[in-house]
């Protein structure tokens, strides 16, 4: 919609995106008109209507076009689309955008590296994210493609009560990929990620990519 110029109770104008049709737009020859409160003023020349709206000091606002004849409100058309704009606003700033975060596993990885990205998952699905887990399987490992499963099921497992599994483990190429979603009745974390686990992280994915 494109925005267009129109004049506001005889005195200014504004620059708004267009909606619906207001005060000298509007075509019917006679409208039906309600107050600002709802009330029912009765059918009248559109003239007459216009006259009402700028002794009121509001806009005259058709509402319901198709309607026979058009309705029509007296309303402030410019705190009517600033409000509306701010409801905007806070609609989507209550909208949570949900990213998604990836862990990397080796089938062989040890233990203690398992615990890490274990930890790593759990945090991101704290922080209301998805994750998604990948083995990785490098030469021979792909014809013991149990094993990433397993693998995969057991970090499912472990993190249960954060997440559920959006995506069941599938083998893509070389690589099987899990995805995990964080509950619903979870209410997201803004936590602040340890320092100590940032470096563990680094350190086992710079010798899984040395490897």
């Amino acid at each position: 919609m494109r925005p267009f110029l129109f004049f506001i109770n005889s005195r200014r104008c504004i620059n708004i995106t267009k909606s619906f049709r207001v005060n000298e737009e509007i075509r019917a020859r006679e409208v039906r008109v309600v107050d600002p409160s709802g009330n029912q003023l009765g059918i009248m020349p559109v003239r007459e209507a216009l006259r009402l709206a700028e002794e009121r000091q509001l806009d005259l606002v058709e509402i319901a076009p198709q309607a026979k004849p058009p309705v029509c409100r007296l309303m402030d058309y410019g705190k009517y689309k600033y409000e509306q704009s701010k409801r905007e606003k806070e609609a989507r700033k209550r909208q949570r955008i949900i990213n998604i975060k990836e862990v990397k596993l080796r089938p062989s990885i040890e233990e203690h590296d398992f615990q890490v990205k274990a930890r790593n998952a759990a945090r991101f699905l704290k922080e209301g994210d998805k994750v998604k887990v990948t083995i990785m399987f490098r030469g021979r490992e792909i014809m013991h493609t149990q094993l990433g499963h397993q693998l995969l099921l057991r970090l499912a497992e472990q993190v249960k009560d954060l997440s559920i599994i959006e995506r069941q483990p599938k083998l893509e190429g070389k690589n099987m990929v899990m995805i995990l979603a964080p509950r619903q009745d979870m209410k997201p974390e803004n936590k602040q990620e340890s320092r100590q686990e940032i470096k563990q992280e680094q350190e086992i994915q710079q010798e899984i990519n040395q490897e």
